[in-house]
């Protein structure tokens, strides 16, 4: 089979995974939903008919292993994630999956003898979009799962405990599924470009040089609620103007610093809505990006400052909750030297680029070598229904991972 017909095979998977939804209208698969689990079976199955020892562990990553036949083995993960944002697009996270899983199959009908395991994985939940907190799968891999989170609760007021229980999962044992610092080999990721410079300059994929750092903060901005129409306009304490005030200031800064950082504010909630009442509690979430750290501290706390001095002006007061930090992650020089080997080989030039969304490799990052390979995306649209990805791209970076994998094992057969 060539490399347009394995793409067409990814593809058709690709689609049939998206057909798995909480939304029969988009593709929506959170974390721990009903569809999420279904979509989990699903890939697990797929694993199994390829031969590869297939679980899902505590966290509810699914993975797939294929055990090298030398003692004592490294471990070469080979992952990305099958949990999305709300009416999201198909390729974000199950393209990597399942291109990985393509991989993984023609390697073993090539009867290759790999000197290290293949563990592939379609990790839990990257997106954060139910517990507000990202990477839940990753973080179980790597041993660094925080217990703290454990009491985290959803907008029903279900907590992650009790999330992974309905799962199946037990969380005593999430400690038991990491992969210990020693036996990692590496990280490979496939995804999305999420941006527009692959397509712009006609580029079918590019290497991840590194991943920006991110912050997110929940704030929230306590007021006094009132009367519509009795509270005179100089007497009020609205939490929602000072939300909006807060926003238009985060606008502001990140477009100040354009260049090197971004800076959103994703959500809005006003406790006790009503068109006839003055909001008088009001919580918005922050995400703040960048690959300088220092930037990214200074962002944070100038940012909190501008809170603070809206609501002495406005007489109000707000919490500043951070909810989550993440570094920036450099992707590992010798792998990436691989990766531009096999684009190379593959017939294609070289383009190193720069994440600003998060990936999965920001948690790998801190205990193995991480490399990614990003693939064009039409116009770099991401989080959306019009997410969309050419089958000859998918060939192109199918066709560069296997020059990437051979050279791998040429390189550590030396070793």
């Amino acid at each position: 089979m060539d490399y347009a017909q394995r793409a067409n095979a990814v593809m058709s998977r690709i689609h049939e995974l998206a057909c798995i939804s909480e939304d029969p209208h988009c593709v929506t698969r959170t974390f721990g939903s009903s569809a999420f689990i279904s979509g989990c079976s699903k890939v697990m199955k797929w694993m199994q008919e390829a031969g590869l020892q297939a679980r899902i562990d505590n966290i509810g990553n699914v993975r797939g292993r294929w055990p090298s036949t030398q003692p004592n083995a490294r471990t070469l993960v080979i992952a990305s994630h099958i949990d999305t944002v709300k009416n999201a697009g198909k390729f974000d996270g199950p393209m990597g999956v399942i291109m990985g899983l393509d991989l993984i199959t023609h390697l073993q009908q090539e009867r290759i003898n790999l000197p290290f395991n293949i563990e592939l994985i379609a990790f839990s939940d990257e997106e954060g979009v139910r517990f507000h907190t990202t990477y839940l799968g990753s973080t179980a891999i790597t041993g660094k799962f925080n217990d703290a989170l454990l009491d985290k609760t959803d907008s029903a007021g279900i907590s992650l405990r009790n999330a992974i229980k309905t799962m199946g999962g037990d969380v005593d044992q999430l400690a038991a599924d990491a992969i210990p610092e020693d036996e990692w080999l590496g990280y490979y990721e496939i995804h999305i470009e999420q941006g527009p410079v692959l397509y712009e300059q006609h580029i079918p994929v590019a290497i991840v040089q590194g991943i920006a750092g991110q912050h997110r903060i929940r704030v929230r901005f306590h007021g006094m609620g009132g009367h519509a129409g009795t509270v005179p306009m100089e007497m009020r304490k609205d939490a929602l103007c000072a939300t909006a005030e807060f926003i238009l200031a985060v606008e502001r800064f990140g477009l100040e610093h354009n260049k090197d950082l971004v800076a959103t504010v994703g959500t809005v909630e006003v406790k006790d809505a009503a068109s006839n009442v003055i909001p008088g509690e009001v919580t918005c979430t922050l995400d703040v990006r960048s690959t300088d750290q220092v930037l990214l501290k200074k962002a944070r706390r100038y940012l909190k400052d501008i809170a603070s001095q809206i609501c002495a002006e406005r007489q109000l007061t707000a919490d500043w909750d951070i909810i989550q930090k993440a570094k920036p992650v450099e992707c590992d020089t010798a792998l990436s030297h691989l990766l531009a080997q096999g684009i190379t080989a593959a017939g294609y030039n070289v383009k190193n680029l720069v994440s600003g969304a998060g990936h999965d490799a920001v948690m790998v990052g801190a205990v193995a070598p991480v490399c990614m390979l990003f693939v064009r995306c039409y116009k770099g649209i991401s989080h959306h229904p019009e997410e969309n990805v050419e089958v000859a791209d998918i060939a192109a970076a199918l066709q560069v991972s296997e020059h990437f994998i051979h050279r791998l094992a040429e390189v550590y057969k030396k070793r």
